[in-house]
């Protein structure tokens, strides 16, 4: 699908991979909407980016803000047909540490965000897509990208609650892709490696350099361009539909 005139839903968008992905499709002339929770950044950066981008402050385990977020970006710009979700946070615990068991409020914090979250998103900006017009010669509607990450399939120690997160992700890519493909509605997943995002920038220089080794080729951590590249082409290219795409240079995790 041409994303030039489209509208795209990005959750997490006021930072990292999510911001670097709507910069790329506002770039190819799309225009997009910024979910994040933090109402500063949020702003700032939608004001940044220009007319194009608008900002909603959404929660996305809450199910009336995400209706007022979708709400929102339909009255702004009509309609929605993209929905990218890259909100999440990142949690660790092992099943039984030094302080005891895995906390199940953090067991349940981690899947509310990350699996309940997109989840709930991506329904709500489903129901939307439905209402467009055909937009290809195929009869796509809309394109949905959720991210994953590769501790889906190799979870390192203490990763129990994010492995399940993603991994769920994953596991919903296809039966969704399938739900929606009556209405003309792709789903499909990315699974990142290690992406340099700023939370890489507070590590010591060692560490830094031990960790860039580590991908198989190009041995580099990956940038968030890389993966609003491997988005935009999954939006663009409508052969692409229930699949997941792990994006780590052929990196393997190992146990820590």
């Amino acid at each position: 699908m041409d994303i030039k005139d489209k509208v795209a839903v990005v959750t997490g968008g006021a930072s990292g991979m999510g911001l670097e992905i709507l910069k790329r499709l506002v770039s190819l002339g799309g225009k997009g909407v910024i979910f994040d929770v933090n109402a500063e950044l949020g702003e700032a950066k939608a004001k940044e980016l220009g007319d194009s981008v608008i900002f909603a402050q959404v929660d996305v385990t809450n199910e009336e803000s995400v209706k007022a977020g979708v709400a929102k970006a339909v009255e702004a710009f009509g309609a929605i047909h993209f929905n990218i979700n890259c909100a999440g946070i990142a949690t660790g615990s092992k099943t039984v540490g030094k302080d005891g068991p895995f906390p199940l409020d953090l067991w349940s914090k981690t899947l509310a965000v990350n699996l309940t979250g997109t989840f709930n998103v991506l329904r709500l900006c489903a129901e939307q897509m439905t209402k467009n017009e055909p937009l290809t010669e195929d009869g796509c509607r809309g394109v949905i990208v959720n991210t994953a990450s590769v501790a889906a399939f190799e979870g390192q120690v203490g990763q129990a609650a994010y492995s399940a997160s993603k991994g769920g992700i994953v596991g919903m890519t296809l039966p969704i892709a399938r739900d929606l493909s009556t209405f003309g509605i792709r789903v499909n997943t990315i699974a990142p490696g290690l992406i340099d995002t700023p939370m890489f920038e507070s590590l010591p220089a060692p560490v830094y350099e031990s960790l860039s080794r580590t991908p198989l080729f190009p041995q580099r951590l990956g940038r968030p361009q890389d993966i609003a590249h491997i988005v935009t082409s999954i939006i663009e290219n409508d052969y692409i539909n229930g699949e997941c795409v792990r994006m780590d240079a052929g990196l393997r995790m190992q146990p820590k």
